[in-house]
């Protein structure tokens, strides 16, 4: 039951519908607690993965600040859940990333990351990414 006032609730604070399809793709998010999930990931978790969809829930969630990108070091297009104080209109998303290399697992790290790099001029860019690579606790246990 805490789940489900949970999602009802970030649904509503980021004016969003809330359909049954948002409702697991959500609880997907909410359960992964920091893990980046790519579509293929949500595909395999969804009972009928519609995957038209399931890009358009994921545009609208991102679209509304309740999730974004994460684009793993292989190029992989993966999503995170935003934390709670971030909006359509102020996304807090510019921290890096840490992806394992053994197991493919990839994480929101803390804290902002401020790049000082210029692009030369003429050059526009439409997007910030850093990840960082390595080895994550469970897998260096191993």
């Amino acid at each position: 039951m805490a789940m489900e006032s949970e999602i009802i609730r970030r649904l509503e604070a980021h004016q969003l519908r809330k359909t049954a399809f948002r409702k697991e793709v959500l609880e997907l998010f909410i359960a992964a607690k920091g893990v980046a999930l790519s579509n293929q990931d949500l595909e395999g978790q969804l009972e009928n993965p519609d995957r038209i969809t399931l890009y358009r829930t994921l545009k609208a969630f991102e679209d509304k600040g309740l999730i974004h990108l994460a684009v793993d070091s292989g190029g992989v297009s993966r999503y995170a859940l935003c934390s709670s104080d971030c909006t359509a209109h102020a996304h807090h998303d510019q921290h890096a990333h840490f992806h394992c290399l053994e197991c493919g697992k990839t994480i929101c790290l803390e804290g902002e990351v401020v790049i000082r790099a210029k692009a030369p001029e003429g050059y526009e860019v439409a997007r910030e990414n850093l990840v960082l690579e390595g080895t994550c606790a469970k897998c260096g246990a191993a």
